[in-house]
């Protein structure tokens, strides 16, 4: 718990801990506001998941934001957050001072990941929470239509975006946990992150060429639109199962992977 404590204290008085969520939080604002202005609404279709349903019911637009934030800008956060608690340590020089004294090399790097995990959730829930308020307010709150005809309650559409919020931050721990083991190998946060940016930016391209279908099943990037078979009826959950269990391979693997690099590492680099 000392080691959670001193890694959350350190994120919270940083300043870029702060710009990462305001960018996070701006997408649906900035969402809300272009649909509400704009005199040509999106068609079906058009724009990411969910956007041409937003303009007609406020709770489609936290689904829409954070379909438009994966693609790119939430790996990109999630890369940097997942990169700079060890790499950007290395930088400093501030290593030197966890290895040397008496603790776990395999509870400091836990202690960052979930530290990076947590930051990742806190922005999640802003876009959440900032994409509701507005959408909400702009739009109005109604009962969510499914993709295939019929609707379900505020109730339940609330719990089906948490849901769906839940498996997409799954995927992103993905990012985090490839960042992390990226600044076990380099001693640049900058590298660690756009090593990971890189590697995801290649998985995507892989799964979007039929050449690579072969690929597309063992690529965690293919299954980070899962989420979308929540608004079918009945939920689809075949693919939500197999991406949930394709993240958490990645994620173990790529774990075990940098503590079994740190745990070797020098302490004098």
């Amino acid at each position: 718990m000392r080691l959670l404590r001193g890694e959350f204290t350190k994120t919270m008085f940083q300043k870029r801990t702060y710009f990462g969520w305001a960018g996070l939080t701006a997408i649906p604002i900035i969402m809300v506001l272009a649909l509400a202005l704009s005199s040509k609404k999106p068609g079906p279709g058009e724009g990411p998941p969910f956007f041409s349903q937003a303009v007609h019911n406020g709770m489609f637009i936290p689904l829409a934001a954070i379909a438009a934030l994966s693609f790119f800008l939430l790996p990109l956060v999630a890369s940097m957050a997942g990169s700079f608690p060890l790499a950007g340590e290395a930088e400093q020089g501030t290593i030197k001072t966890w290895l040397v004294h008496p603790v776990s090399r395999g509870g400091v790097l836990l202690s960052k990941w979930v530290v990076a995990v947590f930051y990742v959730v806190i922005g999640m829930t802003l876009v959440a929470a900032a994409g509701l308020a507005a959408g909400g307010i702009a739009f109005g709150i109604h009962p969510v239509a499914l993709l295939f005809g019929g609707s379900v309650s505020v109730a339940h559409g609330l719990w089906l975006t948490l849901l769906a919020y839940l498996i997409i931050l799954a995927a992103t721990i993905c990012v985090v946990s490839l960042a992390m083991f990226f600044s076990t190998l380099a001693n640049s946060s900058l590298t660690a992150a756009v090593g990971a940016l890189v590697v995801f930016i290649v998985m995507q391209i892989l799964g979007s060429f039929s050449l690579f279908d072969f690929l597309k099943p063992y690529l965690f990037t293919s299954h980070t639109d899962a989420w979308q078979n929540l608004f079918s009826r009945p939920i689809v959950w075949h693919p939500i199962y197999t991406a949930l269990l394709t993240f958490g391979v990645y994620v173990v693997a790529l774990t075990g992977a940098a503590w079994a690099v740190f745990r070797r590492k020098d302490v004098l680099v």
